[in-house]
């Protein structure tokens, strides 16, 4: 679906103030006026979009009202016979989830002379990694250091960063860039072989690394090849739906159901890594998102429900650029690379309303003001609140054909409704992007809970309460890479006994307590949207 005749009535308007704005930088906000608009317009200061839960180790905290939801269900298993003295799978290490970060966990993990398994609920690889576009982040250049990414990261964060974490994120960065090199990822370079960098929101210098626009398919690519060419175990159509603890409390394997047949199976283990993803799909204040369909927040419940602490569950990211428009491409993530070369947010009279490398937190809240408060949206016949993102300002700025070379996946996605983002703007608005908390780990990944990992967008603590563009890809690798080895190493020391299910048991004596009954069930597997 192209632009309709009145959209492209408004494009001229963005065609006349394009000449007065090429070159001129909009003025950056003040940290008071940042933190104004993140506390009138950003959706995690919306009260009504949360409340307190009422059972688990955290009782008390704030989430997120479908999140909440979540962690006051039953089990999937209430009801379910098992033996649990039989086992279908036997490893040293169990991976939840075959993203970027339970990928990695187990190649290090194997690397450290661990049997691995790798239990995914899609296949190897469908997960918000193989989605990632713009970059990953580390400080390799002359100019940069690890200290300094160390501090975008915190003001990033809002400071509200656990810093041993950032800690380790800087510093393993360049290590991680060189790992993947080593297997094969293959990054944009200049002519010399160098490797090229552009700014993301909120950084203070050029440490964004990137393959095209669809650096984590490049990077999830690398890693399931490498898996596969270990020999790595992989059992797709398989999520986990609960953890086993041993005697001492500690995570001991866990149940997994087969999607296909709908079996229960044990899965044993002597440590366990959580790498389920985020819960974009919950789609929290009715937002769009840009998650695949798994990301439900099914390792945040399990690790819950098994006595692991969460931080910062509250706290989520709206990445500012969303499309909008036409509407097969709502929530569809616009790389922030987009921004990074040059394109800048307009609102419907071709004006820029806010600096176009503000952090994602402050960037979102202006779009969404400038829609709600201002009423200088782009109107939309969906009816949906937009704004316009000048892409044709790349190429006035860095010559002909730098989308067709940087941006190609986005080229494609907008083409496919003939809209030609070199030529017309594109319209976008913030869509439900990550889930910036998630259960608490320690620099080696550890949660709460003794042998039981978290690595990825299930772990909370590194980002605070914002992420920066590229740091993502960045702490999935960081992180994922430090469990695996901490894992492999830990399960040396385990001597395996019975399992149970106990916590589970207690837990739904909780809810009952509680008062809190129905026939919700977690974790939700795959979203519903039959009544949306």
């Amino acid at each position: 679906m192209a632009y309709t005749a009145q959209l492209k009535e408004l494009v001229k308007i963005v065609e006349k103030t394009r000449p007065s704005r090429v070159g001129v930088d909009h003025p950056r906000m003040t940290p008071e006026e940042r933190q104004e608009v993140l506390e009138r317009f950003h959706p995690d200061f919306i009260d009504e979009g949360f409340r307190r839960i009422r059972v688990g180790v955290d009782k008390g905290s704030r989430l997120p009202q479908q999140m909440a939801d979540i962690f006051e269900s039953r089990s999937r298993l209430d009801g379910v016979e098992l033996d649990l003295s039989k086992s279908d799978y036997e490893v040293d290490v169990l991976v939840i989830g075959g993203g970027g970060a339970g990928a990695a966990a187990a190649l290090e993990a194997h690397g450290g002379g661990a049997s691995v398994m790798i239990a995914t609920k899609l296949r190897f690889g469908d997960a918000n990694t193989m989605m990632a576009q713009g970059g990953i982040q580390a400080a390799v250049k002359a100019n940069d250091r690890p200290d300094i990414h160390y501090l975008d990261i915190m003001g990033g964060g809002r400071f509200e960063n656990i810093p041993e974490l950032v800690r380790a994120a800087v510093l393993d960065a360049p290590q991680v860039i060189a790992w993947l090199e080593k297997l094969g990822a293959m990054f944009d370079k200049d002519e010399q072989g160098n490797m090229l960098a552009i700014h993301g929101g909120g950084t203070s210098r050029k440490r964004m690394h990137a393959a095209r626009d669809y650096t984590g398919a490049e990077i999830m690519r690398t890693l399931r090849d490498e898996a596969y060419n270990r020999e790595i175990k992989v059992v797709e159509f398989c999520p986990a739906v609960e953890l086993l603890l041993d005697a001492k409390g500690r995570a001991a394997g866990a149940v997994l159901f087969n999607l296909e047949t709908e079996e229960y199976l044990i899965a044993r283990a002597k440590t366990v890594i959580i790498a389920t993803g985020g819960s974009g799909r919950l789609h929290f204040q009715d937002f769009p998102t840009s998650n695949h369909y798994g990301a439900t927040a099914d390792g945040l419940i399990l690790g819950y429900r098994a006595g692991a602490k969460t931080i910062y569950a509250d706290s989520v990211q709206y990445h500012p650029t969303g499309g909008a428009y036409p509407p097969q491409l709502l929530g569809l993530l616009v790389t922030e690379k987009t921004r990074g070369l040059g394109a800048t947010p307009l609102n419907v009279k071709g004006e820029q309303f806010v600096f176009h490398l503000e952090t994602r937190d402050v960037e979102s809240s202006a779009i969404i003001r400038e829609c709600q408060e201002r009423k200088l949206g782009v109107p939309l016949p969906t009816g949906v609140p937009a704004v316009w993102l000048d892409s044709p300002l790349i190429e006035i700025i860095h010559g002909e054909g730098t989308i067709e070379r940087q941006l190609p996946a986005m080229l494609r996605q907008f083409a496919r409704f003939d809209v030609d983002i070199r030529k017309d703007p594109m319209l976008i608005y913030p869509t439900l992007h990550y889930q910036n908390g998630g259960l608490l780990i320690d620099e080696h990944a550890r949660s709460t809970v003794e042998n039981l990992y978290v690595a990825g967008e299930a772990a909370g603590g590194i980002h605070g309460r914002n992420r920066l563009m590229g740091n993502s890809l960045l702490d999935i690798l960081v992180f994922g890479r430090r469990a695996g080895r901490d894992a492999a190493a830990a399960s040396r020391e385990v001597t395996p006994g019975p399992v149970s299910l106990e916590h589970v048991q207690s837990y739904q004596r909780e809810l009952e307590e509680a008062g809190i009954t129905g026939d919700r069930v977690s974790p939700l597997l795959l979203p519903h949207y039959t009544h949306r």
